[in-house]
């Protein structure tokens, strides 16, 4: 399947329709059937003893494979996560981002499922590792 959003159309899209992360996340890479999302780690990411939370951590995993979805499908606002499994499975290195590595296994008309691995930097060990169910609305009269 061939990308429909890249890296800039994505970013404009997170702005303008969820503008309260305006500025969380940035887009390393985009591929046909894979997204690479980074992580800006400030304090209010952090739990005590200097880690990233892992509402923060899931909150990536969830983002990324959303971002994953809408460069293949375009820009549908209302496509929902419906199901999310994470496996936090060591520490993240402070003051190292976080970034998400996502993959879109199955691409449906009405679910898409993927996975995504985060890591401790681009090319840290794994941190995290989360399967994510997403249901992409049916269009209705071109609109989506």
């Amino acid at each position: 399947m061939a990308l429909v959003m890249d890296a800039a159309a994505l970013t404009d899209f997170l702005e303008r329709e969820f503008p309260e992360v305006s500025g969380e996340f940035t887009i390393l890479r985009v591929g046909v059937d894979s997204i690479t999302v980074q992580l800006n780690t400030g304090a209010r990411h952090l739990r005590p003893g200097g880690t990233v939370s892992g509402p923060s951590m899931f909150g990536l995993a969830d983002v990324a494979m959303y971002l994953a979805v809408l460069a293949q499908i375009g820009p549908v606002a209302l496509a929902v996560t419906t199901n999310c499994s994470i496996d936090f499975m060591r520490k993240p290195a402070a003051g190292v981002p976080v970034v998400a590595e996502a993959r879109v296994l199955k691409l449906g008309r009405t679910l898409a499922v993927g996975d995504v691995l985060l890591r401790s930097g681009e090319a840290g060990p794994i941190v995290a590792r989360a399967s994510l169910t997403y249901a992409i609305p049916p269009k209705k009269d071109g609109v989506k």
